[in-house]
């Protein structure tokens, strides 16, 4: 009955651009999309199964559609971001950052005032901004008191208040901060074209400033007051170095917005760059969370309109990675090479960045949710059904075909789990023969954690190729688990996975952090297996000795190889070193052994 009532809903949405709501049985927001063809759009939910299990249990719980024709595509973008920011709903992308900012006002009065503020106050004023910090606000404050003695006070100074003496100039006048209009010691006219020029550097246009300030300096200069002319080249010098620092690329760009994007499993970072003559005036970086598997296109469009509407950015021209739908009367420029590719690469530099310290600060803040999220990334990026919770790798050692062992090392939740390490001596197989030895281990490992009904691990990792792969999967299938535990192997390259029954193997990024779990695992593997090696060379070296020499017992060489360290060390050592440990008597059947017998003892 349900079903029929979603598919008569589908059938009569309309062919037109819009935005479409999901509601649950009990009438609550679940998600809200935008569609060019919202029938088209809306069908493709209900005519599959997804991927992505979440989208399917989102699916499961629709059951009501109500829809919004809009006259445009863009329409529907911005519809859509102000009903996701407005009802927040479970399934869509949650906008991390919704923080207000603060703005720079030049103030509609009569000698303007110029100060930071968090509230826009539609009265006329000049208001520049948002910017993302204080400190940038604050640092663009400091370089205006520099460059221009401006007021401070809140006076109202109208001409009629101003003419009849109300105001005295304060300690500002005094130090040179200020020229004091309060007074009438300033013309209204002069201090308006300084509040101009003002607002030319807030617009990313230094040019109009310097010009001014130079031609005043030569002036002041050929007038011969070189004190004040010095005191404008410092000006000048404080604009341009500001000037250096904002400049990036060829000052012909002007009025364009960058955006780049950079995403893993469960988020987005999409960096916004706006340039002014050539100037970054305005950077921003907007953290997305993922809540059903969506597309970089997605995302990008999502914080692009976002992004404008909350800076108020009324650029005609965008410079993105990729093309996207934004709008008719915006232009859309994918750069290749050139200028526009610089500035696009910075952006993207700054949404990794922004990234890398956003998960270290939750690797420490939040540990489980840089877990999860990393579980989530090994998952697609192996292809893996479920995530990797519980992994084990397996290395072999046979060092020039001598006492031959294997590692097993255990990870939990993408770390070392260093109890569940373990060793095997190899037992069946006689000479240096990896393959076979790797299928005796696998057999051993997961014959026993069957029979202590142990839990058995979501991924196997084979270190090793295509051979030892096989090797592996021989015993996996003799045990029938053959799909019940996903098995790789991996190469010597380390870059290369291998998957039963493909003969091309899987590369993954070598930054990617899959890529850095698997290479943690390996080296991990290969550690406690060389180590155990080492251990079993050693003692039977130890075990020779003391079958060799007779009248020699197991604790008086214990005693001596802790001493000495070594068998080399000890057949090098003299009578009277040995003695010292042991005693003459003992030490003389030890050095007469060694300086007299041909027989050669391994290390």
């Amino acid at each position: 009955m349900e079903s029929t009532a979603l598919a008569l809903q589908i059938q009569t949405l309309p062919d037109n651009p819009g935005v479409y709501q999901y509601y649950d049985k009990d009438g609550k927001l679940l998600y809200v999309g935008k569609a060019k063809n919202l029938r088209k759009r809306v069908s493709s939910y209900f005519n599959k199964v997804h991927d992505v299990a979440r989208t399917n249990v989102l699916v499961k719980k629709i059951k009501t559609i109500k829809h919004i024709v809009v006259p445009t595509e863009t329409d529907a973008l911005l519809l859509e971001n102000n009903l996701i920011k407005k009802y927040q709903p479970r399934y869509n992308v949650l906008l991390r950052d919704d923080k207000t900012y603060p703005w720079i006002c030049i103030k509609k009065e009569p000698f303007s005032r110029i100060f930071s503020t968090r509230r826009m106050i539609k009265d006329g004023s000049d208001y520049f901004g948002p910017y993302t910090s204080f400190k940038t606000v604050h640092t663009i404050l400091d370089l205006i008191k520099e460059l221009y003695p401006l007021r401070t006070c809140n006076y109202d100074l109208s001409e009629k208040n101003i003419q009849s003496g109300k105001f005295k100039v304060c300690l500002e006048y005094h130090i040179g901060n200020c020229k004091g209009p309060c007074e009438g010691f300033e013309s209204i006219e002069n201090y308006q074209n300084e509040v101009n020029a003002i607002r030319e550097i807030l617009k990313g246009n230094f040019k109009e400033s310097l010009k001014d300030f130079k031609k005043k300096m030569l002036q002041l200069a050929a007038d011969m007051n070189f004190e004040e002319a010095q005191k404008l080249k410092e000006k000048i010098e404080i604009l341009e170095q500001y000037q250096s620092k904002s400049m990036v690329t060829n000052p012909k760009i002007n009025n364009v917005d960058v955006f780049s994007i950079v995403s893993d499993e469960s988020a987005a970072y999409v960096n916004f760059l706006q340039i002014a003559h050539g100037s970054i005036i305005r950077s921003h970086t907007l953290e997305l969370k993922k809540k059903l598997d969506e597309s970089d296109e997605e995302l990008l469009e999502l914080a692009i309109i976002e992004l404008r509407e909350r800076f108020q950015l009324l650029s005609k021209e965008i410079i993105v990675p990729f093309e996207v739908e934004v709008g008719e009367n915006i232009k859309v420029t994918v750069p290749q090479l050139g200028d526009k590719k610089q500035i696009l690469e910075l952006s993207i530099r700054n949404a990794k960045f922004y990234r890398l310290d956003q998960l270290k600060q939750m690797q420490i803040v939040d540990p489980d949710r840089h877990t999860n999220r990393i579980m989530a990334q090994m998952k697609k990026d192996l292809r893996l059904p479920v995530e990797p919770r519980h992994i084990e790798c397996f290395d072999n050692s046979n060092i020039q075909g001598t006492n031959p062992v294997a590692a097993c090392v255990v990870f939990k939740d993408g770390k070392p789990s260093k109890k569940d390490y373990r060793h095997f001596n190899i037992k069946t197989v006689e000479g240096p023969n990896d393959f076979a030895s790797m299928e005796e281990v696998v057999y051993r490992r997961y014959k026993r954690v069957l029979e202590e009904h142990e839990p058995l691990p979501q991924l196997i990792i084979i270190d090793g190729g295509k051979g030892q792969l096989s090797s592996a999967l021989k015993s996996i299938d003799a045990l029938g688990l053959r799909g019940k535990i996903a098995i790789i192997g991996i190469a010597k390259r380390l870059e290369e996975l291998f998957y039963p029954g493909d003969s091309v193997p899987l590369y993954l990024d070598k930054k990617s952090e899959t890529l850095k779990v698997i290479q943690h695992l390996r080296n991990e593997a290969h550690r406690f297996g060389i180590t155990f090696h080492r251990d079993k060379r050693s003692k039977n070296a130890i075990n020779s000795s003391m079958e060799s020499i007779p009248g020699i017992g197991e604790k008086t060489m214990q005693a001596l190889i802790l001493h000495f360290k070594s068998v080399k060390r000890l057949k090098l050592a003299t009578q009277n070193e040995i003695s010292q440990i042991i005693g003459v008597s003992k030490a003389k059947k030890i050095y007469d052994f060694y300086n007299s017998s041909s027989e050669k003892i391994s290390e």
